[in-house]
């Protein structure tokens, strides 16, 4: 367990440092390009190793609730780590557009930091709250508290992932200004589906899946659930709903 979760600590910053020095040093970008590509590439590389993850463990679960596969702890303890570094990764791009940009709170005394870091938990306030959720309250939900049971969910939770290297190429288009491109339009059409499906549909789905398997009504799932899934999905599934509103609301830009 504590191998997995050392090994997770290390890989992820691992990779965004040896990213940014690689971009910085022999292909000659700016320190700021560097950090924001370094934090997409490594958000997408783990969102590659989740879906994979998720894709062979729904694909081996013939029952949903009993079958058993290895990567579904494995994954879960390797990634979390993954989350904490995430928020100090999306904290290192907002600094450093600031100190492109010149403002005062990218300055490099401690009091600047703490106005830059107050900057950005106000305009990533949900973000942040997820990411801190996915820690305090998914982890140790998926470690201990299903008890070994609901595999087949956990993989279709870890296949939530498919959409985020759409994500990250928008992002990295529009900060090189390449929203004319056709790859930004089919970028964003693959986004709208993929985060559709995997997202907005994900947590009915699961309600759907246990419905079938347990021979009850739909409607009757949120009452035999335990309490921390009707939790999770309570609050995660707003907020993929609130992020999908925001990336149509884009698309009709």
């Amino acid at each position: 367990m504590l191998g997995l979760l050392a090994a997770g600590s290390i890989f992820f910053p691992g990779i965004f440092l040896a990213s940014k020095q690689i971009l910085e040093q022999l292909m000659g970008w700016s320190e700021v390009d560097a950090v924001v590509i370094s934090a997409r590439l490594v958000s997408s590389l783990q969102a590659v190793m989740a879906s994979s993850a998720g894709w062979t463990i729904v694909s081996s679960c013939r029952d949903v609730m009993e079958d058993r596969h290895w990567l579904t702890d494995a994954y879960i303890l390797f990634a979390t780590p993954y989350f904490c570094y995430d928020l100090l990764a999306m904290f290192l791009c907002y600094w450093f557009r600031l100190r492109v940009k010149g403002h005062q709170e990218a300055g490099p005394d401690g009091g600047s930091v703490r106005t830059a870091m107050l900057g950005f938990l106000r305009r990533e306030v949900l973000m942040v709250l997820h990411h801190v959720f996915m820690v305090a309250f998914c982890c140790p939900a998926s470690l201990v508290w299903r008890q070994g049971r609901g595999d087949y969910f956990q993989g279709l939770l870890f296949l939530a992932e498919l959409s985020t290297p759409s994500v990250c190429l928008g992002k990295v288009l529009i900060q090189f200004q390449r929203q004319d491109w056709l790859l930004h339009r089919v970028n964003g059409a693959a986004l709208l589906l993929s985060f559709f499906c995997c997202r907005v549909l994900l947590f009915p789905y699961l309600y759907y899946a246990y419905s079938r398997y347990a021979s009850i009504p739909l409607y009757r799932v949120p009452l035999v659930a335990p309490w921390q899934c009707n939790l999770g999905a309570a609050l995660l599934w707003p907020l993929q709903l609130y992020w999908f509103s925001l990336i149509c609301r884009g698309a009709l830009r």
